[in-house]
């Protein structure tokens, strides 16, 4: 009897460890087409003089050219500028906002989640033309008329090196932040709330509470905003290619839009998988450094 059952149990383990294959088959065969294939087949291009009827074995100097080439470290300090000038400022407003909504009560909060979300559903395209709008060197523009207030001439915008790269980053802050805000309220309703009773208890006040309950508890969270806002800062690409197109003298080149020239503008593919490889390399080490500093003393 016991031979029986001890088989039994054999039988239902494997068939469920059959149906655990199944499930993450679906998994695997989507992250070995779309993920590890592409990865692989960039660094097979990278190494090679590129052309669809016969490619060239060419080694390392594909890499080599895009380490002497001065526009590849021009975009990547374009990218880091860019970076540094955005992200930092983007979640400290999505905290701030977060903050702001969360008296409100569970309906109110509603509408200000969809209004902040509304942005995100809309096409990157539309709102690039918005922006051109708004970025007008007319005096028609939303932005001249703004400084024409304060008696300011007419700027060219998105046309001079002065203002490119600014313009580009007042559009990232004023652009949606409804991701980061609903989940700055998820993780802000997460908080317990005997630790703000306890605070009251003690005569805490608000930036008290602020400072010792919910900044710790929000870390881990931030952080997680802080690395996904670091890699998609350094893959930027629409908002360069669409509103200046790199340029005026290459000053909003970014990384991404660079890599997109060599492949589709100048057909050099071996050149732009080299550069984007180099490009993952810098965002690994980027998000490892993340990690190593910032999230020692986070608990998960």
């Amino acid at each position: 009897m016991n031979q029986i059952l001890t088989k039994r149990k054999k039988l239902k383990l494997e068939s469920d460890t059959g149906w655990g294959y199944a499930f993450i088959a679906v998994a695997l065969i989507a992250f070995s087409l779309f993920t590890a294939y592409p990865v692989i087949n960039a660094f097979m291009i990278s190494l090679q003089e590129y052309r669809p009827l016969g490619s060239t074995y060419v080694g390392l100097e594909n890499f080599v050219n895009s380490f002497s080439d001065e526009l590849f470290w021009k975009a990547l300090k374009n990218t880091l500028v860019y970076t540094l000038l955005t992200v930092p400022f983007n979640i400290f407003l999505s905290f701030l906002i977060a903050i702001l909504i969360i008296p409100f009560k569970k309906r109110t909060q509603t509408i200000f989640k969809a209004v902040y979300y509304l942005p995100a559903v809309a096409s990157g395209v539309s709102l690039a033309v918005v922006w051109l709008w708004i970025f007008d060197p007319l005096k028609s523009g939303i932005a001249n008329q703004v400084v024409g207030f304060f008696g300011i001439d007419n700027q060219n915008w998105l046309g001079s090196s002065a203002t490119a790269m600014f313009s580009l980053v007042l559009m990232s802050w004023l652009s949606s932040h409804g991701t980061a805000i609903i989940i700055y309220l998820a993780a802000l309703l997460g908080i317990d709330n005997s630790y703000y009773e306890a605070a009251d208890i003690d005569g805490a006040t608000f930036l008290q509470k602020l400072w010792f309950i919910v900044i710790p508890f929000l870390k881990p969270t931030t952080l997680f905003l802080l690395v996904t806002g670091v890699i998609g800062s350094f893959q930027v690409f629409q908002n360069a290619y669409l509103m200046t197109g790199g340029g005026p003298d290459h000053s909003t080149t970014m990384v991404g839009l660079l890599i997109f020239n060599n492949a589709f503008t100048y057909f050099e593919f071996g050149e732009a998988a080299a550069q984007s490889l180099l490009l993952a390399l810098v965002i690994a080490f980027i998000s490892y450094f993340q990690f190593k500093v910032l999230g020692k003393d986070i608990e998960y």
